[in-house]
């Protein structure tokens, strides 16, 4: 027996652009029933923080660099020109710093420690760049508290391979599920795109409009 297709719940009125290679972010839109292309941003597109920056002032500079260099390898398509591109990035603070991917497993070790028994902040930041060229940034910001887990457990964390990819060296949706004791405000952003946001962006700017 056939199965039923499910009921979309929204109409694209412009394409969709994805510009990321995260499987998380792909996911959130897949989710929605999204049609969308991916469009990796290029590797030099993410910029470095600037001294004195505000972590969510980087994550939205860093989001629109990824979105306007896929745009600019978009033009170079005429359907291209006609698209919605999504960009975005997400930043692990503590104590006002950003903590990037982990360089080895050491570093990684490092920020997990560090991370232990404490809040933090995740903060998960999009540009949209719409046909007509006109950008929207947002910003969330999540707090994490951190259970307090002793050095050998994070290590053996470590020893997965897992981190060493992921901001502040951990994956909340992955086997680093279990580090948190508490998650307060977007959990999809803390994965990588805050969801509840996005789409109300998209509907404001008409790229999205629900079936019914």
């Amino acid at each position: 027996m056939a199965q039923a297709e499910e009921t979309p719940l929204f109409r694209i009125r412009i394409p969709l652009v994805l510009a990321s290679a995260s499987p998380r972010r792909h996911d959130f839109l897949a989710s929605l029933g999204l049609r969308f292309r991916v469009f990796p941003a290029p590797g030099n597109s993410e910029p470095q923080p600037r001294s004195g920056e505000f972590p969510a002032e980087y994550a939205a500079r860093a989001a629109s660099a990824k979105a306007l260099a896929v745009r600019d390898l978009l033009e170079q398509e005429p359907a291209g020109r006609e698209t919605a591109i999504i960009g975005a990035d997400t930043v692990v603070v503590l104590d006002g710093q950003i903590l990037g991917k982990p360089a080895d497993k050491a570093e990684a070790l490092c920020y997990l420690k560090r991370l232990s028994g404490r809040e933090h902040q995740v903060i998960s930041a999009v540009s949209l760049v719409l046909p007509n060229k006109d950008e929207e940034r947002f910003s969330v910001t999540t707090r994490v508290v951190m259970h307090s887990w002793p050095e050998a457990l994070l290590a053996s964390y470590v020893a997965t391979g897992e981190p060493l990819d992921k901001a502040g060296a951990y994956a909340i949706q992955g086997r680093g599920a279990f580090l948190a004791d508490a998650v307060i405000g977007s959990w999809s952003a803390v994965v990588g795109l805050p969801l509840a946001e996005l789409v109300a962006l998209l509907i404001r700017k008409e790229a999205i409009s629900p079936c019914r």
